[in-house]
């Protein structure tokens, strides 16, 4: 019995035990199978938020393309709204301008009607005319009928008188032109004279280059006094055995070009030298001018002139207008004065004298308010020359009333010697122009004693008075000078001003 107990007891307990264990391993696959359910329901989430997320994406790409596709549309239907819009634009301008040729086609037509309407009245006025004198002539006498008839006659003659006399003038004109350009032709060939043009450098031939390096002198200090002694821009450069002496004012490069040869002829090249040769050769060419005047007038046989004038006659040697030199320019319009005058019948001396004068106030006009003409006018009454003579000067460009033959003569010849082939050219003249423009501009300050045009007018030295300006003050004045060229004048480049600035202390060894 108690056998059967235990073994039943332990079939109970196999029992439990088996129940136990299986209800465990059902757990434990319950639970798996739920991790698996759970796993699962992730994955299908995630692939639903994926999907959703392709979705959103597609929708929002879909959504863009018909936007664009929209956007493109409405840009198309636009620009043909635009097409539509110019076309129709054109054919309203066709249609305004096809609007006022027709205006304009009617006002033409209307005026056309108003001028046939007006011809259609005269005409009838002249047909009432007609009728009305013939009905008058029929109702005339024999005396009446010749009075008419000797009117008519006399009219005709009247008009016929006029077309001879124009004739006769035509002839006369003709004539006339046809002597004027023998009596010109006739004097220009008597008169033959050549042109030269002018220049702007002189060259100074050295006896070796070695003379190049006394002429500069230690630290430059010779051709600087010579520069600043004479005016002028002395070239020290490649040429050999030469140096070249340039400035726009022909009398100062004159004098530098004299100076320079007297300096290297006489070998002693310093400072107080350089001064001393440039003032000699200044009073050499003041010499120089007075003996040219005297021959210009010898020349074209004007004799009896003050010593002023034909001073003044002398300086047109260096004075140009439009590259023309006037010193030959006054002599050759004296010359064809005189020709035209004897060939015209007038007083030759006369002539001669208004041509050698006509531009006298041209070797001063830069020193005085006024025209040439002005000026030489008033020149020449001055000097007490004759009035008709005066006449002559004031009457050359017309600014005066001209009232005499000699006076029109001395117009033609000038125009004729200023017109000939070569006798004139404009760049010079504007050139120098500019450059006197420039010391004009410098000379208007406070204390400047000198100023020089160098370097084709790409530079201009200004020298000043020490007791007035200092070294601050001249700097000054260089900024002012360079302001003021840039305001009132136009020219390439740029322009150099140097303000020079020297002090001098002189005594003497008694």
């Amino acid at each position: 019995m108690i056998d059967l107990g235990l073994a039943i007891g332990a079939v109970v307990v196999a029992l439990a035990v088996g129940v136990g264990l299986g209800f465990l391993i059902r757990a434990h696959v319950v639970k798996a199978g739920l991790k698996e359910l759970e796993e699962e329901a992730k994955g299908q989430l995630e692939r639903a938020k994926k999907e959703s997320k392709d979705i959103v994406l597609s929708s929002k790409d879909e959504a863009l393309r018909r936007k664009e596709e929209g956007e493109r549309e409405l840009e198309r239907r636009r620009s043909g709204l635009r097409r539509e819009e110019e076309r129709l634009q054109g054919w309203r301008e066709k249609l305004d301008h096809r609007h006022d040729r027709l205006e304009q086609r009617e006002q033409t037509l209307n005026k056309r009607q108003s001028a046939l309407d007006k011809q259609r009245n005269q005409v009838e006025t002249m047909e009432a005319e007609r009728r009305a004198t013939l009905s008058r002539v029929a109702s005339m006498s024999r005396e009446e009928a010749r009075e008419e008839l000797l009117a008519s006659v006399e009219a005709e003659a009247r008009q016929d008188m006029a077309r001879v006399i124009r004739e006769v003038e035509a002839e006369a004109t003709e004539e006339a032109d046809k002597r004027a350009r023998k009596v010109i032709t006739t004097a220009i060939q008597r008169i033959a004279s050549e042109h030269v043009a002018e220049v702007t450098a002189s060259t100074v031939s050295l006896p070796s280059d070695d003379m190049k390096g006394r002429i500069i002198g230690r630290g430059g200090r010779n051709i600087r006094s010579f520069e600043k002694a004479a005016g002028v821009d002395v070239v020290v450069d490649d040429t050999p055995e030469a140096v070249t002496i340039s400035c726009f004012d022909p009398v100062r490069r004159e004098v530098a070009r004299r100076a320079m040869e007297r300096l290297v002829l006489d070998g002693r090249i310093h400072p107080t030298n350089i001064e001393r040769l440039v003032k000699e050769s200044d009073n050499e060419i003041e010499t120089f001018i007075r003996e040219e005047g005297k021959q210009a007038a010898y020349e074209v046989g004007v004799h009896g002139l003050p010593a002023k004038i034909t001073e003044l006659i002398g300086r047109l040697k260096f004075r140009t207008s439009y590259g023309q030199n006037q010193y030959a320019h006054a002599i050759e319009t004296a010359k064809l004065a005189g020709m035209i005058a004897e060939e015209l019948g007038a007083n030759g001396d006369l002539a001669r004298a208004g041509g050698l004068l006509h531009d006298i106030g041209k070797a001063v006009d830069f020193e005085n308010e006024g025209t040439h003409v002005q000026i030489g006018a008033e020149i020449c009454r001055r000097h007490g020359l004759r009035e008709e003579v005066v006449h002559c000067v004031a009457a050359h460009h017309n600014e005066v009333k001209q009232n005499s033959l000699e006076a029109i003569i001395v117009e033609a010849a000038d125009a004729i010697s200023g017109a000939r082939p070569g006798a004139r050219r404009e760049g010079l003249e504007f050139y120098l122009k500019r450059v006197r423009t420039m010391e004009d501009i410098a000379h208007s300050f406070e204390g400047v004693e000198e100023a020089y045009a160098l370097q084709a007018g790409r530079e201009i030295r200004v020298i000043v008075k020490p007791q007035r300006i200092d070294d601050l003050a001249a700097i000054r004045l260089s900024k002012s000078i360079a302001k003021q060229l840039e305001g009132n004048m136009e020219y390439p480049g740029q322009i150099k001003v140097t303000v020079i600035r020297e002090v001098r202390a002189e005594e003497y060894a008694k």
